[in-house]
This record gives C-alpha cells, structure tokens and sequence, in this order.
C-alpha cells in the first residue's frame, strides 16, 4: 500500500535524549525582568537571562545579544544600594521642594490678586477725590469772582 503525499505521519516516538540533543542544539533562554516600587520609587530592578544550551549554541547566543563584553568588575551590592537609595532620596526631596515651592508660588498669585484689587480700589476712590476737589476748586473761584465783582463795584 502506498502512501498519499497528502497524508501526513505521525513524528517518529523519542525519548529523552532526543530531547536533551534537541534543547542543547537549539538552546533555550528565559529572560526576566523584574522592578518592584513603592509610591513611585523604584526600590529594585532585576535583569535575568538564564540560558540552556550548549557551549556552542551559547557562544553563538551570547555574540548575537553582545553578552560577551562583560564588565571586569561588576556591580557589586553596596553600590547598587547606594545608587538606588541615591535616586530614591533625589526623586524624594524633589517631590518635596516642588510642593513646597507650588505652595508658595499659590500664595503668592493670591497676594498679587489681593494687591491688583486694592489698587483698582484706591485709583478709584482717587478719581472721586479728584472730582470732588475739582467741584470745591469751581465753587471757591465762583464765589472768589462774585466777591470781586461786588467789591469792585464798591470802589466805583
């Protein structure tokens, strides 16, 4: 009986050291990335890629994503904190200043409300002044003529 191009077989059965060649040859990566924070600070960061393959499926891995540059000396513990617990107190006391100076910078736009207010207020009142004195300076030269007059036509 001959098969059909049409039908397809079943894989062969394999066991596990078809497996393991399988996963060596190809190799698997799991990359993690994690970041944990608190009220927006970022307390940690972590950065994980765990690798299982062969050396030479490593090698050709670790060429393609430039993990063969490695730093002599990493990071060691302390300086990681040290930078972190750094940004924190940065992101922190920045916080802090900009709600202090909003603050002010409110209290202020309120004052120069207050004193644009006053100031319309005062112009005012001095434009009533000044219309006021206006009407007494009128009154005073007409009763100052009229005084003028009458004592002139005395004198004649």
């Amino acid at each position: 009986m001959t098969s059909s191009p049409a039908y397809l077989q079943r894989p062969a059965p394999s066991g596990l050291a078809d497996v393991v060649e399988v996963l060596l040859d190809r190799g698997v990566v799991v990359d993690a990335y994690a970041r944990v924070s608190l009220l927006g600070i970022e307390l940690l960061t972590v950065d994980a890629r765990v690798v299982v393959a062969s050396v030479e499926t490593y090698l050709r891995f670790a060429e393609a994503t430039n993990r063969l540059d490695l730093p002599e000396h990493g990071v060691t513990l302390p300086e990681v904190l040290g930078e972190v617990g750094g940004q924190a107190v940065e992101r922190v006391a920045e916080k802090v200043v900009e709600k202090k100076v909003r603050g002010v910078a409110d209290k202020v736009e309120g004052a120069v409300e207050k004193v644009e207010e006053t100031a319309e207020e005062v112009v005012e009142t001095a434009e009533e002044v000044v219309e006021s004195v206006e009407e007494v300076v009128e009154g005073v030269a007409e009763k100052t003529g009229d005084a003028l007059k009458s004592a002139v036509k005395r004198i004649t």
